[in-house]
């Protein structure tokens, strides 16, 4: 891990370079903090007997192992349709660890209708559940046709973890507008676990934040904190304000939201919140 506390699944510093999809796929200790990921490179983590579920999805254990629950309520209480009944919910990118494990849990117990988008690779490690869950393989938004006639219109759109990799690789414009078409009037999409390197800089910046690095490098060193410099390939306040006034000209109201604090990186990331009227 590098000397303050961001990596790869913190939407950390420049990567070393891609690493090969067949080590991805079949190595003993890949390095989590050096894999430059895109949907391909997922795939392959997917595949990989080595890794735990949450590894697979790009976090080290320290950084998911027992927060699930935390992150459900969270997003519960952003998207509070969840505790109702009979909605239409799209994920978009769950992964296989046990964050969806628990969404779909909470599927069957409500009635919810749950349909799962991510590579084949992931979504086989998912359950099926007759009557709650379905499953659209591929890349979104490249497979929107297919979601949008699978769906019609979703109730919620969830999209967990995610934004950073589609940021990186795709178009995020293309990407959020496909979200909000699919959104049904009175419906909400979440953008999640968003990392916003000015928020991380803000942080680090604080009196707080110099104990939490030194805290967790154990050492007395002081966090390296930069401004006016431009942070190539990574979100920023800029982005997020982007996507806020691109929802609001599709017609929708958006929100940059805090974490709960108890959340694993709450800190340095933020959540996306489209509301349909």
């Amino acid at each position: 891990m590098s000397s303050s506390p961001l990596n790869a699944a913190d939407g950390g510093p420049p990567k070393d370079g891609p690493s090969s999809l067949e080590n991805l796929r079949t190595g003993r200790d890949v390095d989590l903090a050096k894999v430059d990921l895109t949907f391909e490179g997922f795939r392959a983590l997917a595949q990989n007997p080595h890794l735990s579920a949450n590894e697979r999805i790009g976090f080290p254990e320290t950084y998911r192992d027992g927060f699930e629950e935390a992150i459900l309520r969270d997003i519960a209480a952003k998207l509070p349709a969840l505790l109702g009944t009979g909605a239409t919910i799209v994920d978009i990118g769950p992964g296989c660890a046990g964050l969806p494990h628990r969404l779909i849990d909470l599927c069957r117990e409500r009635d919810h209708r749950l349909v799962l988008v991510d590579s084949a690779e992931m979504l086989e490690q998912l359950p099926d559940v007759a009557g709650v869950t379905s499953k659209i393989a591929g890349a979104f938004p490249a497979n929107r046709d297919a979601v949008r006639n699978a769906v019609g219109q979703a109730d919620i759109v969830l999209c967990y973890s995610v934004f950073h990799y589609v940021f990186a690789e795709g178009n995020p414009f293309t990407f959020l507008d496909s979200i909000v078409a699919l959104l049904a009037d009175g419906g909400r999409a979440l953008i999640g676990d968003i990392p916003n390197i000015s928020k991380r800089r803000r942080f680090f910046a604080s009196e707080t934040g110099r104990r939490f690095h030194k805290a967790f490098t154990q050492t007395d060193s002081e966090p390296d904190v930069r401004y006016n410099e431009p942070s190539l390939g990574k979100i920023d306040d800029a982005v997020l304000m982007g996507l806020i006034q691109r929802a609001q000209a599709a017609g929708a109201d958006a929100y940059v939201m805090p974490q709960a604090p108890d959340l694993p990186m709450a800190n340095r990331r933020e959540d996306l919140l489209i509301m349909k009227a």
